[in-house]
């Protein structure tokens, strides 16, 4: 028989959970049609001699609603393995949409994900008004991966209620019946779920919190209703509370996510952080999600792999970027002589006595902590020990904070960052990460694509879950190369009934990785000017991925896009191979 592709060789981790084995993989069609000893022919051949081959990542947290419009690739996941993205996450979105209402969600995407709103503006070419027109627009462009999406709760409550909606005033029943009829329509259309955002750190640019934000049950239980008449769809949120802002609401989050997916029969994911308020939380909200199942609901906290983070860093933001005489220095020189001007004992001494001229309260909230502030280095620790902390070092060596922090920033030519670790780093280590991760009900995500451009690059935690709790991690619990593999491909897969990928055997999809696992490596996150109108962000790299493949094309190799184009847009469940 001759094959379209056959990867020779391999260690396959299948995404089953089962114990890796030796095996060829053969694909015909984009299909996987045998796994095994492998004779014949083949049109290609991979030798993944010394190589892992595992599903490609189903990634089921993204935010690249807008530059998927005009991003074939979806930098930078594309270099991370995933080969399923999924979008329309917390609420926000670009659809359903009026003419005059689109500059609102840029504006909304922009202060609640970070994303540039020149680059949103720049980028995306409107060509739709409601939801399945907006899959229709997705559905017409080439790209690498498959993608999906959320239809997201901030634009059905500003098409439907106009201000009414947008400024979080309440819904009547007739708002909250034209509502539900959209998310009927977007799921039948092929929306994947149904996302919403109850967090007030959730906010747009001009401070408004999202659309959503404070609906009432019946409002809720009526959008759950729209998946219900579809019957499909996953219901996406952030909830009040658990990010630490307002530990009284936590429970009356997971009393009503329990009663819609009981009432709906629809499955409920949502995130789930440690947080140093209350460190322990995150155990009770696991346990609630248990007892949910015994009520009849599914509850799956949606967990991450890594410290949720901001980056620090003279390309980015740190303490001394309002004092006078950096701020003058930064503007009036080239980088090099920058670097040199700041390096001088006089220069560092001015600067640290001055105050600053406009106080950044997000600076504020971080410098209150800087015994959770590190250097991150090259590779990336995103696991440092309390001794390698900035207050730790000053401590130890009885200087200021911020004496040391200087310092710190000017390692590697002042291009060094340091992560302030905000969340999930609660007693100095990720062992409450571990506890979640180990949770049985537990589904990862979390990383943001597309997200968060200022400030980090989480899309990479994928790379990060596999090469730290299955490789690297030297103290606590760690995972099996299987239990990861798992994570990222089989268990997202199954919560999206995406039942035709997320397992290396005939009949799936060949959605597949070939990976160097020694050689796996993060890159330093760096920053580029890549974005439309020439929009700064961060973005990251790894070494270790030696293909990627989609629907038995490879579309990544060593890190390069290879032109290949095979993705599409999901529309809806996909039903399990019938062997």
């Amino acid at each position: 028989m001759t094959y379209d592709l056959v990867i020779r060789g391999g260690t396959v981790v299948d995404g089953t959970g089962d114990a890796p084995r030796s095996a060829d993989v053969a694909v015909n069609d984009g299909v996987i049609v045998e796994v095994g000893a492998v004779e014949g022919e083949a049109k290609a051949t991979i030798d993944a001699t010394g190589l892992i081959v595992t599903p490609g990542w189903v990634d089921i947290h993204t935010h690249y609603d807008g530059q998927c419009t005009w991003d074939p690739i979806l930098v930078p996941s594309c270099w991370h393995g995933v080969t399923t993205a999924i979008m329309g996450n917390c609420g926000v979105g670009f659809a359903p949409v009026k003419t005059g209402d689109r500059m609102r969600l840029i504006e909304l995407m922009e202060g609640v994900e970070d994303i540039p709103g020149t680059a949103l503006h720049e980028g995306i070419e409107w060509a739709w008004e409601t939801f399945p027109e907006y899959l229709d627009a997705l559905d017409k462009m080439p790209r690498s991966m498959d993608i999906g999406a959320h239809v997201p709760h901030g634009p059905v409550r500003t098409y439907v209620m106009g201000e009414r909606g947008a400024m979080n005033e309440p819904a009547s029943p007739e708002d909250i019946a034209s509502m539900k009829a959209i998310v009927t329509e977007a799921i039948q259309a092929g929306a994947l779920g149904f996302s919403t955002s109850r967090t007030i750190m959730h906010r747009a640019v001009d401070g408004e919190p999202v659309p959503g934000t404070f609906a009432a049950q019946d409002e809720l239980l009526g959008l759950a209703e729209g998946l219900a008449d579809a019957d499909a769809g996953v219901f996406e949120l952030a909830p009040a509370g658990v990010m630490g802002e307002d530990m009284a609401a936590v429970d009356a989050e997971v009393e009503w996510m329990r009663k819609i997916s009981a009432t709906t029969k629809r499955p409920v994911t949502f995130v789930m952080v440690q947080h140093q308020e209350d460190p322990d939380q995150f155990e009770a909200l696991m346990k609630a999600a248990d007892d949910a199942v015994a009520e009849g609901a599914n509850l799956y906290p949606q967990v991450g792999s890594r410290p949720l983070m901001l980056l620090i860093g003279h390309q980015t933001f740190h303490p001394f970027k309002f004092k006078p005489t950096y701020a003058k220095l930064k503007e009036s020189l080239p980088w090099d002589d920058f670097i040199a001007e700041l390096k001088k004992p006089e220069v560092k001494a001015a600067i640290l006595e001055e105050e600053p001229e406009d106080e950044d309260p997000l600076m504020a909230f971080v410098f209150q902590g800087t015994e959770r502030i590190f250097v991150l280095g090259n590779p990336p620790v995103y696991e440092p020990e309390e001794s390698q902390s900035v207050r730790a070092i000053a401590e130890g060596e009885g200087r200021d904070d911020e004496d040391v922090l200087y310092d710190l920033m000017l390692l590697n030519n002042g291009k060094e960052f340091l992560m302030a670790a905000v969340l999930n780093f609660g007693d100095f280590s990720l062992d409450g990460v571990a506890k979640m991760l180990s949770h049985p009900r537990s589904i990862f995500g979390l990383g943001d694509g597309g997200a968060h451009c200022s400030a980090i690059c989480d899309a990479t935690m994928n790379t990060f879950l596999l090469t730290h709790w299955a490789r690297d991690r030297k103290k606590g619990t760690r995972f099996s190369v299987e239990e990861v593999i798992k994570k990222l491909t089989h268990d997202n897969a199954e919560l999206y009934g995406l039942r035709d990928r997320g397992v290396v055997a005939p009949g799936y999809r060949a959605d597949l990785n070939v990976i160097d696992f020694d050689g796996l490596q993060l890159h330093p996150p760096q920053i580029a000017f890549d974005l439309p109108g020439g929009a700064q962000r961060f973005i990251q790299r790894a070494d270790g991925y030696r293909y990627t493949i989609v629907r038995g094309e490879v579309v990544q190799k060593d890190g390069e896009d290879t032109g290949a184009r095979p993705g599409r847009l999901i529309r809806g469940a996909q039903p399990a191979p019938s062997l």
